[in-house]
């Protein structure tokens, strides 16, 4: 799997799950059009691509090349890098039609190929590990998993960071091992909460 630096912009979930197959990184879909309305995805996908750079990677046709195109309105293009798949007819398994312009999409592609289009794109290798990420049992200790205010705090730590109110905790944990270290997070935690752990908000 390739280890990628940059967080990688695709379209929709089926699209991020095919992807998470050849690529160890972060992968946020951009849920279709609703980008062009989702003031907090594009606040996450800014803050990522200030801290790591992103590289886009959406369909080939012209309904990507829009959402490609709205993109590269909100973020400085030194920050993005872009990747194409070739057009290839088809149809994906799970749908009953083809797409309008009856070329498969990301979820759709060969996982060689698309290998080989994000090493095309020049995306950076992340050669070092993280030797103490954030886990699920941190979360717990300090109160934003397991606890009655966990949801509150997980909110209220959404709105320090800048990141979607509506993460799960799941992505919101995938996001900040992106963003920051441990240690960073428990001194931000410690300061918004009092010294952290499971206290009320």
């Amino acid at each position: 799997m390739l280890k990628v630096k940059e967080a990688i912009i695709v379209e929709g979930k089926y699209d991020q799950i095919r992807l998470s197959s050849v690529v160890d990184g972060l992968i946020i879909p951009t849920g279709g059009f609703s980008i062009f309305r989702d003031t907090e995805t594009r606040a996450l996908i800014r803050k990522v691509a200030d801290e790591r750079g992103i590289l886009i990677l959406t369909d080939s046709d012209s309904a990507g090349f829009l959402i490609r195109n709205h993109i590269k309105s909100f973020v400085p293009p030194e920050k993005i890098k872009n990747a194409y798949i070739p057009p290839v007819p088809g149809k994906e398994r799970r749908k009953r039609t083809a797409s309008k312009e009856g070329l498969l999409g990301v979820e759709g592609i060969d996982e060689k190929i698309l290998e080989k289009e994000l090493i095309a794109a020049g995306v950076g290798i992340r050669r070092e590990e993280n030797p103490d990420p954030i886990r699920t049992t941190d979360f717990f200790e300090w109160g934003l998993t397991g606890c009655e205010n966990s949801s509150g705090k997980r909110r209220v730590l959404a709105e320090k960071l800048g990141l979607p109110s509506h993460l799960s905790t799941a992505a919101m944990l995938e996001i900040l091992n992106y963003l920051m270290t441990r240690k960073e997070l428990e001194k931000l935690i410690q300061d918004l909460f009092s010294g952290g752990g499971k206290k009320a908000i």
